[in-house]
């Protein structure tokens, strides 16, 4: 199954709040979130730009980087937004291993567990740990020129894409230092099985459970047709170098945009962590898919 059955136990004293939305509505919303916990004898801990920029008239401790993050002790991390503010979790959270349940306040995801308004009927359970766990893995990529990536992780995916031009880029790509082959495409996106719901799935890529250890390499509006996306083992280590008409080209890693020099090579791994998400009881992986993807919503079932 995608999630384990494991029953978790916390003693939880102190959580972290996250959210990119600054507007009214996220301020009451996180006023009344708040309380319900102080009442439970729970102390926030809020993201630094969250608290900045909603003005809560309480003064809270914050964190805005990893290691002020751990210096906390948090048990648990809320994300209140979509799946992208879970994405950007990730930089504070790295290898800490602190559990994280998302709260939906976007559109389609797959990621946050709870909506807005179910998050205030089973703030109990999760204080008794009536949650389920799902281990999701990171990619972790660095470049053979030390080009700067400030933060080379991703949890989706990692894209390869053209910049200031029309034409296609072409991409040599290596396994474990074996010659796969070269893609002549607009990119090319290597997504974990998280990252497969996502912009891989949309460019015909295959839907991957999260338990499976996996990468998927999805090409971007190939030239050739017969070229497909390819699925394989997590263990192995990817090299590709770009080549283009122009002298850039563009790495996205999940929600992050870095502009790299052609001729640059890049190495992706599977990176030495994971992200711990946390589920309700009742949800489970295919359940989620039916539900975004509206699988079996026909007039004729």
């Amino acid at each position: 199954m995608p999630f384990s059955k494991n029953t978790l136990k916390y003693n939880i004293m102190k959580v972290a709040i996250y959210t990119q939305k600054q507007d009214l509505d996220t301020f009451l919303y996180l006023s009344k979130f708040i309380s319900e916990l102080a009442m439970r004898n729970i102390e926030c801990v809020l993201e630094e730009e969250t608290s900045t920029k909603l003005q809560f008239s309480k003064k809270f401790n914050t964190f805005k980087n990893k290691e002020e993050l751990q210096k906390e002790g948090v048990d648990f991390f809320f994300s209140f937004g979509g799946d992208g503010t879970i994405l950007n979790a990730l930089i504070f959270i790295q290898d800490l291993e602190i559990p994280v349940i998302g709260v939906n306040t976007g559109r389609l995801g797959f990621l946050a567990s709870f909506s807005k308004e179910e998050i205030f009927n089973n703030i109990d359970h999760i204080l008794h740990g009536d949650l389920v766990e799902s281990k999701r893995s990171v990619i972790e990529v660095c470049s053979t020129n030390k080009k700067s990536i400030d933060f080379p992780y991703a949890l989706n995916d990692l894209c390869i894409t053209r910049k200031q031009t029309t034409a296609m880029i072409t991409i040599d790509t290596y396994i474990d230092n074996d010659f796969l082959t070269v893609f002549w495409a607009d990119g090319l996106i290597i997504s974990t099985p998280t990252g497969s719901t996502a912009y891989s799935l949309s460019c015909g890529g295959p839907i991957i459970a999260p338990t499976n250890d996996n990468f998927v390499l999805s090409p971007i509006a190939p030239h050739n047709l017969n070229v497909r996306p390819i699925v394989l083992k997590d263990d192995v280590e990817i090299k590709l170098k770009v080549e283009s008409r122009v002298p850039e080209y563009s790495l996205s890693l999940d929600s992050r945009l870095y502009d790299m020099t052609i001729g640059d090579e890049l190495i992706i791994r599977k990176a030495p962590f994971s992200l711990r998400l946390l589920f309700p009881k009742e949800i489970n992986f295919y359940a989620t898919l039916r539900e975004k993807l509206l699988w079996g919503k026909d007039k004729r079932n």
